[in-house]
């Protein structure tokens, strides 16, 4: 079985046009319910089960969730004309301690469904001008528009749904 990519070694291409944001909330508006169809018809010990001590398919879902917070801060970044967008903690340290596996899955997919709910609220009614803001991306150190972070965010959650889908393929 094919390893996912890592992260942060994957480059970005932001050279498509603004008026693609309609795109990137259909993307991330869709996420929630991807994650539900994953994680929703797994038995529990495949959720928590964690290969070569790497996360579960339940810690890779608690970890978007855990990022909700970042996200809708840089919108807020770019709403408020920050130079530099939020940065985030490079060694995830809040999924590493949150212990998600204790958890309920459906209770982590509610929060996410409700945390992804807040965002899509947030940016959904912004003019296409908005979308267009450029702030400096902290780990990426490369100017990136509204638009470019909705597609950072996507991109982020299919990473780690191929994740979640690739450890449900794990006997």
């Amino acid at each position: 079985m094919s390893k996912v990519s890592q992260w942060y070694e994957r480059r970005f291409d932001f050279r498509f046009p603004v008026e693609l944001y309609p795109n990137m909330c259909a993307r991330l508006r869709g996420t929630p319910a991807r994650l539900e169809e994953l994680i929703g018809a797994s038995p529990r010990t495949r959720l928590i089960g964690k290969p070569a001590g790497a996360w579960s398919a339940l810690e890779n879902a608690g970890h978007l969730l855990d990022l909700e917070f970042l996200w809708l801060a840089r919108v807020e970044d770019f709403v408020n004309g920050a130079e530099t967008l939020a940065a985030t903690d490079l060694a995830n340290r809040k999924t590493d301690e949150a212990n998600h596996n204790a958890r309920p899955a459906g209770e982590i997919l509610a929060e996410f469904r409700r945390a992804r709910a807040r965002l899509m609220e947030r940016i959904e009614p912004f003019e296409t001008a908005m979308y267009a803001r450029v702030a400096l991306h902290p780990r990426l150190k490369t100017p990136m528009r509204l638009v470019d972070h909705l597609f950072f965010v996507a991109e982020h959650d299919d990473h780690h749904l191929a994740r979640i889908w690739e450890l449900s393929r794990m006997t």
